[in-house]
């Protein structure tokens, strides 16, 4: 299976950088293959050490303005010319995805791949691994949304709050 995952490049503390490792492990251990941004850098070096030092493939998609950054030793690096079309990649050659920690650019992709469901775009299981309670907030947000009918499906219809990668990929196992 190939598990979309999207999150940070930045360098981060190891209550990120543990769950990321553990997560890559489960990808790895699971015989999976990891489609992520292709850098080399921060968490996204993490996780994909760890699937790769596991056994499994990594499938990258960077980006031409942040080649420089891409990860050399990748079984496959796709360059998209901007963040939409790596975006589309990431989703095209993903069978689920995990939303990990990240900025800006990590809740960029996370609400675009949920509104692409949100209308039938795709059916894909999406994860969001809430490592250290880092996405309670965004949880709450949304539960609030399908409260007051903001949201056309059931919020459990659109999106898995995991709190560790075992919950995370035995949820993915369970939709496929």
């Amino acid at each position: 299976m190939n598990i979309g995952v999207f999150l940070s490049a930045a360098d981060l503390s190891e209550q990120y950088t543990v769950p990321a490792r553990e997560f890559g492990k489960l990808i790895g251990d699971g015989g999976h293959a990891l489609v992520w941004g292709g850098s080399d850098a921060g968490l996204m070096k993490v996780v994909a050490d760890s699937v790769q030092e596991a056994g499994g493939r990594l499938v990258g998609v960077s980006v031409s303005f942040l080649q420089h950054k891409a990860r050399a030793g990748a079984d496959e690096m796709i360059v998209a010319t901007d963040l939409a079309q790596r975006k589309a990649e990431l989703l095209r050659l993903s069978d689920a995805i995990v939303v990990m920690v990240g900025g800006l650019g990590t809740l960029d992709e996370a609400t675009e791949i949920l509104e692409l469901k949100k209308h039938g775009l795709h059916g894909k299981p999406v994860v969001l691994l809430n490592s250290g309670g880092f996405y309670d907030g965004l949880e709450q947000q949304l539960r609030r949304m399908d409260a007051e009918g903001f949201l056309p499906l059931p919020l459990t219809d659109l999106v898995y709050f995991a709190s560790d990668g075992a919950d995370a990929l035995a949820h993915i196992l369970e939709q496929l």
